[in-house]
């Protein structure tokens, strides 16, 4: 039985305000993890320490970072969904769901492995609340409360394994032909780190990451058609 017009009505705007709403949060998600990847790689490109000598390498080096890599891939996806909630392609579904897992596997990996590392003032703890706290609990919440749902699948979810696999397999291949300004192999994390702890102890360390990243994705794929958010209903 059909809802009465003045049902129909409130549903109707209901609908659309949740849409603008959406849109403005992925919109403003966006605009504040490109403000601090900007942020980062100036003060990167800048500093006058850092683990290589030349601004072409310390710019580079920053784009090898998995955490730079998650935000870029947030900053992206939430800004295609300020513009348009209605993607249904398989490349973007991936790379949204990529964006909020690897985004989430950072700010867990930051805050229990990396946090007290160094101790940060001015720009550069601006910088670094922005990627790795702001932007993790932004892209989830978003996901969580918009969506937009119906965009993962069991296919999606294993296409999703393959860029952080490449990322690994870069890394540590990387490291063992690049060099720092001390000399020695050059990983982007100290749990990474193959001279100091062997490949047998970074391989566990690695799987560890890996089992939280495919348990996050079994979550989102477990929760996708349960939580609010704009429905993508014409998406497979």
């Amino acid at each position: 039985m059909d809802a009465p017009p003045g049902e129909q009505a409130v549903t109707f705007r209901w609908h659309m305000n949740n849409e603008r709403v959406a849109r403005a949060f992925f919109g403003g998600t966006s605009v504040l993890v490109f403000a601090g990847l900007v942020l980062q790689v100036v003060l990167s490109a800048t500093s006058d320490g850092g683990s290589f000598g030349s601004v072409q390498g310390k710019v580079f080096n920053f784009l090898c970072f998995f955490t730079v890599q998650s935000n870029i891939v947030v900053a992206i996806t939430t800004g295609m969904l300020a513009v348009r909630l209605d993607r249904f392609t398989t490349l973007f579904r991936v790379f949204r769901l990529v964006g909020v897992v690897a985004i989430a596997v950072t700010g867990v990996v930051f805050y229990a492995a990396l946090k007290d590392l160094q101790e940060l003032t001015g720009w550069d703890a601006l910088a670094d609340l922005i990627l790795h706290t702001a932007s993790p609990v932004l892209a989830v919440a978003g996901w969580m409360l918009f969506g937009p749902r119906r965009q993962v699948s069991g296919r999606v979810v294993r296409l999703v394994a393959i860029p952080p696999f490449c990322w690994l397999v870069f890394t540590l291949v990387r490291g063992s032909f690049v060099q720092d300004v001390n000399g020695r192999d050059y990983y982007p994390y100290p749990f990474m780190n193959v001279q100091d702890h062997g490949y047998l102890v970074v391989l566990v360390n690695s799987a560890v990451v890996v089992v939280l990243f495919v348990g996050l994705c079994a979550g989102a794929l477990a929760l996708d058609r349960r939580l609010p958010g704009v429905r993508a209903e014409t998406a497979v």
